[in-house]
């Protein structure tokens, strides 16, 4: 049993609720781990590109809903994700995946299952375009100059290219981010396992 601990991409913050990301305990969320691109983060979480934040909550996950990711996510072909350039968002330093067109699509067909999901609880509009945050440690205000030099270290890496066949579902265990099922992508899809597989 793998235990993988995804710490928050908005950094370490001790009022959670005061800050916009007010997560519990038990809340999900549905991403793409991109293990080649892990030594390049400097964000202390593993590589990966966001599909729905947040997902369903945990006790809301019972054998239908999981039938339903389980069904949603196997009629979706993996893809290639190709990291060859760099995007900034305030106080964030990225790699910009292409095409976004096949996470998108993922995210659209959740949210038609799942209409009363927002992503991003609506904190920045309609949401966010994929992307894999590499460092977020710095503000809008100083981040230029350290970006600049962190960007400038790691270009030579690129590009990279990286084969999608899965999707984690991810829970917040009130510390943090913990890899709980797996998806495959494609007609032979079902999860990873048919049991429980949450990881204290």
């Amino acid at each position: 049993m793998r235990s993988v601990v995804i710490a928050e991409e908005s950094g370490a913050r001790s009022e959670r609720t005061s800050d916009g990301w007010p997560d519990i305990p038990g809340d999900t969320a549905l991403t793409i781990r991109i293990p080649e691109a892990d030594p390049l983060v400097r964000a202390g979480f593993p590589a990966h590109v966001t599909v729905l934040y947040p997902f369903v909550h945990e006790s809301r996950l019972d054998d239908p809903a999981h039938r339903d990711l389980s069904g949603i996510l196997a009629g979706h072909p993996p893809f290639t994700l190709t990291f060859a350039g760099f995007g900034r968002y305030p106080g964030v330093l990225y790699l910009d995946p292409h095409p976004h067109a096949p996470v998108k699509a993922l995210t659209t067909d959740l949210t038609r299952r799942w209409p009363e999901l927002v992503p991003y609880r609506g904190i920045f509009g309609p949401g966010l375009d994929p992307h894999l945050t590499i460092a977020n440690h710095e503000s809008p205000a100083t981040q230029d100059a350290a970006y600049d030099t962190l960007q400038s270290d790691l270009a030579p890496l690129l590009p990279l290219r990286c084969e999608v066949d899965t999707v984690q579902l991810i829970t917040w265990d009130g510390k943090g981010w913990r890899e709980r099922d797996e998806y495959r992508l494609g007609p032979e899809g079902p999860r990873s396992d048919e049991g429980n597989n949450s990881l204290a």
